[in-house]
Order: C-alpha cells, then structure tokens, then sequence
C-alpha cells in the first residue's frame, strides 16, 4: 500500500519559522552520548527543594485537602499573594495589593511572555540590553514586537548604559526589558544605573519589565528592585519566582507584580492559555515564604564560596573574567585562545567532556565569551577547571 504525504493546508506560521532553535539545545542534546560529563552548562540549582517545602505539600495532599487538589483562582492562591506581598514589602518596601496587583504565573517565563503580549501591539519596539537570556528576543518577536538590542560590554562590567539605551528609544519604542541580575553574565546593575533608565521610561512614557529571578542571589551587594525606584512602580511589571532562590525549578512557579491596569490585561492571557499555576505548587511556594529563608542564605553562601574558586581558577588558567556579583554564572573570554565561542565550546565537551554554553546563544554581545553555571558541587567544580586547563594549553601549543 502506498502512503501519501502529508501535504498541509497551509504553511506554518512564517513568525514562528523564523525564531531559531535555542543555541543552548544542541549542547545539551550532545552531553547524553559523552560520558563523565561535567556540566557548567545548566542554569538550575543543584541543591534538591528543602524538605519542609516538599513535606508541606505532602501533607496537604495525605490529608486529601480540597484546595491542594483543585483549581485556584486565575490569580493564584490568595494566601501565598498575601504572603509574596508581605515578602516583597519586608524585602524592598514596595507595596502591592494582594488581590489585584499580584499574579502566580507558571515560572517567570509565562509571566515574561504574557506580559509581553499584553503590552504590545504589532511593530512595537522593546528595548533590551544583552547579553541576555535566550527568551527575551523571541517572545518578544511571538508577541508581535521587535527587538531592538542594545550591547553591553565587560569595559562597563555587563552593566547597560543610560546612554546607550537613550540612544536605542525611538517613536516605537513600547517597553524596556530587563534582566539584572543578568543571565548570563552574572551582572549586577547599580541604583545609579537603573534610576537613570527609569528616568529614560518615565520621559519618554514607557512601560518597564523587569526579570528579577535572581534577586536573592547576590554577594557583596544589596538588590536594586526596579519597581522600588522614584517613579517605576506604576510603569513597571515586576518578574519573580521560586525557582533559583529556593532550588525549586521543577516545581515552575513564578509571580508577576503590577499595577491593576497592567496586571489585569495579564490576567486576561493567563486565565485562557494557563487558567491558573498548578495548585500544588502554589502549596509549596507559600511554603517556601514560611520557612525558607534560612535555606535561601546557606545556598547563597555556598554559591559565593564557589564563585570565588571559579573566577579564581578562570583567571590563572588566562581565561580572564570578570568578577559577577550576582547570579551563578561567570562569563570568560575565551579570545585568548584563538577559538571562537562556538569552536572553544563543541571542542572543550568533546575533548574534556566539559560542557558550556557559548555565549554568543545569548545574543552578538556574547561572542568570545562562553558562560559556566556554578551552581555545580565544588569537587567537579574544580575537575572542571583542570579539564579546561588542559583543554587551553592544548590550544596554545
């Protein structure tokens, strides 16, 4: 018997055609056919959900109650957006009502997403400094709008520059996207900095969307929340969620934090392609404010201990880097080897068995660099980093 093709109707959407594939993917497809691979590769945690959060859930379902079972409002649990409220308040004395500024999202990259497309309308132009993470530019390209990057350099420490950005904003200028501390750079952007590009959004009359899925992950510092600033909270989306801070990636869940305006335009995406985060989840989250404060400060203080050893053992082996204040990413440029990021990338996995991401996946701004996660146990940290001595004398000879 014969089969005939399958000849579609039409073609698929020429928008969706047109976004690359992640330039993270094919790294990760490569480590499953090369054993005794160290991964530097992955943003997650590698420390497992706290207890208490994963009994709290248990519990609740054992005790078969309703609420853990079941629908939530689109809005989320009202009890964890009383808690995120009270959070947020304590942490950077931003105010937001529980029951019309606060949205549970999946993850912040719904939240992202629908606060993208609630914004805005086709040729709407978002503002977005990178290096950044690979979903800034294509969920603003599926959303309708048009990127527009602006280049950050290691001169300025990865942090963007008012000028630059006041250079970019144009009459299609809609928003401006942030993402600090950065991924994948590790950058910290100062208060000086960030009110001078809220003073850029309020200006020009634009909308501010800021990811801050790391705020709890920084040293030496003091988190900036933009919405915190003189006059962001009433054009600004702030993003945030569970995933980094409380080693709960799995669990995808998020928040978004805005004005009713705003938040409701959100909502209104949310509630027909989500309906609401999933309630066991939001179990755990609300957990998570409870009682995991003192789990949050023991993996930051072990993320500091292994930020020193890699930018440290980066450095002597004459892969220069800069010092990240946030996050659990450095950022080397590998220039000095001759490779590009690409080349130094495929080869190191290959050679070493190393795997790290080139950092031209995150946008022009990456190339030569290449990013390493350490959010990786310190023995294979610092296997990782005799790996890679090997691997850069070999280029050198």
């Amino acid at each position: 018997m014969t089969v005939e093709p399958i000849v579609l109707p039409r073609s698929i959407s020429a928008r969706v055609k047109a976004i690359p594939a992640s330039g993270i993917r094919k790294y990760f497809d490569l480590v499953s056919t090369i054993p005794d691979v160290i991964s530097l590769g992955v943003g997650e945690p590698d420390f497992s959900t706290p207890s208490q959060i994963a009994t709290a859930v248990t519990s609740s379902l054992a005790r078969a109650n309703y609420q853990t079972t079941h629908y939530t409002s689109n809005y989320g649990l009202l009890s964890l957006r009383q808690a995120l409220s009270r959070h947020l308040h304590s942490l950077y004395n931003v105010p937001y009502d529980p029951a019309s500024e606060l949205l549970i999202t999946v993850g912040v990259s719904e939240g992202l997403d629908i606060a993208l497309r609630a914004l805005l309308d086709p040729g709407d132009e978002v503002i977005i400094p990178e290096p950044s993470y690979v979903s800034y530019v294509p969920c603003t390209i599926l959303a309708g709008g048009v990127p527009v990057m602006v280049p950050t350099r290691e001169l300025n420490n990865f942090e963007p520059q008012p000028q630059d950005i006041q250079a970019a904003i144009s009459p299609r200028t809609k928003a401006i996207l942030l993402g600090y501390p950065n991924n994948p750079t590790g950058a910290v952007a100062s208060r000086q900095t960030l009110q001078a590009i809220v003073d850029l959004a309020v200006a020009h009359n634009l909308f501010l969307i800021s990811d801050e899925i790391y705020d709890r992950l920084v040293y030496r510092h003091r988190h900036v929340c933009v919405a915190s600033l003189s006059g962001a909270r009433d054009r600004t989306i702030l993003l945030g969620g569970f995933s980094k801070a409380y080693a709960m990636t799995g669990w995808r869940i998020g928040y978004a934090a805005a004005p009713t305006e705003i938040l409701e335009a959100m909502m209104k995406v949310h509630q027909y392609v989500i309906m609401c985060a999933p309630t066991v989840a939001q179990v755990a989250a609300e957990e998570a404010l409870a009682s995991g404060e003192r789990d949050v400060r023991l993996m930051v203080e072990e993320y500091d201990r292994r930020r020193n050893v890699i930018v440290q053992g980066l450095n002597a082996i004459g892969l220069h880097c800069f010092e990240p204040q946030g996050a659990f990413y450095v950022f080397p440029d590998i220039t000095s080897t001759g490779l590009n990021a690409e080349e130094f990338a495929e080869r190191l996995l290959q050679e070493e068995h190393v795997l790290v991401v080139p950092g031209s996946a995150f946008g022009p701004a990456g190339a030569g660099h290449v990013r390493c996660s350490y959010a990786t146990a310190l023995p294979q940290l610092e296997e990782a980093l005799q790996r890679m001595r090997r691997f850069v004398e070999r280029t050198r000879q």
